[in-house]
């Protein structure tokens, strides 16, 4: 009767040892800091193109007027629009009044802002072979 009464002595103190092990929280690890979260990136804007000539440059406001048979638009542009004629790149004091050119511009409210102006390059006339008498 001894050793049941101590046996069961010691089941109940390791069933009310093991419930308390099990109420105590263990330390959990801090979260990993979370990445602020990147600002949504803007759609890209469309860029649309009108081709003509230029009837008109202004070189203290960086702007041109480019006109076809139909219609005239005045194109501003900035530091970032490329001027080019073929492979090589132009400044916009090379843009001249009938000049043909191919615009490249992205509205922004009422302003059309040129993102490349590229010029036409004018067709090379063909050789003419000369005639041996």
């Amino acid at each position: 009767m001894k050793r049941l009464s101590l046996f069961m002595g010691l089941l109940t103190l390791m069933a009310f040892v093991s419930v308390s092990l099990a109420q105590q929280t263990k330390p959990t690890p801090a979260p990993a800091p979370v990445a602020p979260a990147k600002p949504a990136e803007p759609a890209p804007v469309k860029l649309e193109k009108f081709n003509g000539a230029v009837s008109k440059v202004d070189e203290a406001t960086k702007s041109l007027v480019v006109k076809t048979k139909k219609e005239e638009k005045t194109f501003v542009t900035d530091e970032q629009t490329k001027i080019t004629k073929g492979k090589e790149s132009l400044a916009f004091s090379d843009l001249k009044p009938g000049m043909n050119v191919s615009v490249e511009y992205k509205k922004e409210g009422d302003k059309l802002i040129a993102s490349a102006i590229k010029v036409a390059v004018p067709k090379a006339a063909p050789k003419k072979e000369e005639t041996k008498k």
